[in-house]
């Protein structure tokens, strides 16, 4: 399958919670119990309420300054408004160095492990030589799991000790790949909820070593979110984003979320691009976003 049949087969519950209410939305008369029903169409869909009012006041407007008279034409219109809602930042990895570096940050379970083992599978595939850090030594069998990704997926792991200094970890990576000219490092972090100060501190001690190890490499700060988590994930996000400088959102389950709507709020809110989606349990099931294709397949 192509990106828009896997994300729409992905969005499929959330179109059974909010599609049959589109359907019937776009069926009616361009008036203002539209747009109120709109609103509340949308907020079901997880949008949130502030990014919610945003979209529908400027369908109102351009619906207004355009003249369009069909629901086909205000379908169209509003399929617009939240592409360009959706894209905020740089939509791909900024890698480009030799090595580079992608930090992975987000509470346990919400996958960012697989997560990490289905981005290396798909950066081997595109010829890149790619190596795992498991810098999580906090949680048991973490960097277990990470293993076994990397086997699945064929590719390198710098692991030490269950309780290790997790910039130790990072160090000893760095040094391997520069050593074995390694394209790209993904680093697996610890994902228990810190309170905000002992996560900077922890991430500022890894961004000092891979400065110093790496001057001027490129680096993305991933944030993995739940979709499933709704509302809440756009609060740990928020707290995340105070405690780091996160370059991109990663999505997963997307597939077994109603609420596939969280997508356009967390990049409106937090003026940060979601860069990946996950759609499915197979490691070829997560995928880069492309707004346009999401908006299409939502509404």
């Amino acid at each position: 399958m192509g990106f828009f049949e896997k994300i729409k087969a992905g969005l499929t519950r959330t179109k059974e919670n909010i599609g049959h209410s589109f359907d019937q939305l776009f069926a009616g008369e361009l008036n203002d119990d539209f747009y109120d029903e709109l609103e509340e169409t949308l907020i079901l869909g997880d949008m949130g309420v502030d990014t919610t009012l945003k979209a529908v006041e400027e369908l109102r407007s351009r619906v207004k300054a355009e003249k369009i008279r069909d629901m086909e034409g205000a379908r169209a219109c509003l399929r617009r408004v939240l592409v360009e809602m959706l894209q905020v930042g740089e939509p791909g990895l900024q890698l480009t160095t030799t090595p580079s570096v992608a930090l992975f940050i987000g509470v346990n379970g919400v996958g960012k492990t697989t997560t990490i083992g289905k981005l290396a599978a798909k950066m081997k595939g595109d010829g890149k030589r790619v190596l795992m850090a498991a810098a999580d030594t906090f949680r048991a069998a973490a960097a277990d799991q990470l293993e076994i990704w990397s086997q699945r997926s064929g590719v390198d792991i710098v692991r030490q000790y269950e309780g290790a200094d997790p910039a130790a970890v990072v160090f000893d990576a760095l040094t391997a790949a520069k050593a074995r000219k390694m394209d790209v490092v993904l680093i697996d972090t610890a994902g228990r909820l810190h309170n905000k100060q002992n996560l900077m501190n922890e991430l500022n001690k890894i961004s000092r070593v891979v400065d110093r190890e790496l001057p001027g490499c490129d680096r993305e700060t991933l944030l993995v979110l739940d979709a499933t988590t709704g509302q809440n994930g756009l609060i740990q996000a928020k707290q995340f984003k105070e405690a780091a400088g996160i370059t991109g959102i990663v999505l997963t389950k997307l597939d077994g979320s109603a609420k596939g709507g969280i997508v356009i709020a967390i990049a409106q809110e937090l003026q940060v691009p979601v860069k990946y989606i996950g759609v499915g349990e197979g490691i070829d099931d997560l995928m880069p976003f492309e707004a346009e294709a999401f908006v299409e397949a939502l509404i």
